[in-house]
């Protein structure tokens, strides 16, 4: 008996796509209707807050810290950029902004990518 290849939904070919990535983001909640491109997507991402990180506890904060910004130089400028007052900071503050920051780069790095599967799928 012959199988019959069932269609692949446009969403969830949009899923699968972004799972490959390999990028801690939780894509479940995105509206794919309307994304069209890298663009579309990093406004989708942005808009539902999936960029944020946020770290609560002291061990992890310190942990994230201590691996990716020893020094604190990094995380002290970002959050002083951000217009963060020294009374606001905290390990926990601190590792979140750089976390969120570090994923929103890791996310960019993958545009050429992102753009390449979007053009693809249209020309589908």
């Amino acid at each position: 008996m012959k199988t019959i290849a069932r269609p692949v939904d446009r969403n969830d070919r949009i899923k699968e796509f972004l799972s490959s990535l390999n990028i801690d983001i939780d894509f479940n909640y995105l509206d794919y209707d309307n994304i069209e491109d890298y663009s579309d997507l990093y406004t989708e991402l942005d808009n539902n807050c999936l960029f944020q990180v946020e770290i609560n506890y002291y061990s992890e904060a310190m942990i994230y810290l201590s691996n990716n910004d020893p020094s604190l130089m990094g995380s002290l400028k970002l959050a002083a950029d951000l217009g963060y007052s020294i009374e606001n900071l905290n390990s926990g503050v601190l590792a979140s902004l750089l976390e969120t920051k570090d994923l929103i780069e890791e996310f960019t790095s993958k545009k050429v990518e992102i753009d390449e599967f979007f053009d693809s799928l249209t020309k589908e």
